[in-house]
């Protein structure tokens, strides 16, 4: 059984190991083996999530079994929108999908910031298990965005109201 609590500085070495398998399980057929390498030391290395755990405002939490992490989220209020939460990190490890642990991790979060009345978050428009993870769990699609340069051909927004 995995229990979600704020994760810390000696977590960062199982939620790197964590993010590294996940991000090539769900990202190796959407993206090039280079985009993929440069999305996990973009998030998942040592020094990226030194400075996530460091980013003021922020919840970073971890699923934790005792002996193991299952899956990690992080989210921060949007310096761009009032009383928005935004989700920037869900990640549950393959093994350890469809156990609860993402749900968990996803309640924890709405909990978290008692300002916010909107919870927001970006997903790749082919990543179907997350979209569909999230919308099961109260999240409507609200935009859909087209970056240019981006390797994500196209980003589908996802909101859900808080506190209603």
């Amino acid at each position: 059984m995995f229990f979600v609590r704020t994760g810390g500085e000696r977590d960062l070495a199982q939620v790197s190991k964590l993010l590294t398998e996940t991000l090539h399980a769900t990202y190796n057929a959407l993206y090039s083996a280079d985009e993929v390498e440069a999305m996990v030391t973009a998030i998942a290395s040592p020094a990226a999530l030194k400075a996530t755990l460091r980013e003021k405002g922020g919840e970073f939490l971890v699923a934790d079994d005792g002996r193991k992490i299952g899956g990690m989220a992080f989210a921060r209020m949007s310096d761009r929108l009032a009383k928005t939460a935004v989700i920037r990190q869900l990640y549950v490890h393959p093994s350890h999908q469809r156990q609860g642990v993402g749900r968990d991790l996803f309640a924890e979060i709405e909990t978290c910031f008692p300002d916010a009345e909107i919870l927001r978050l970006e997903v790749d428009a082919r990543n179907a298990g997350a979209i569909a993870f999230f919308q099961a769990h109260g999240m409507r699609e609200i935009d859909r965005i087209e970056v240019a340069g981006d390797p994500a051909p196209l980003t589908v927004v996802l909101e859900k109201p808080l506190g209603l």
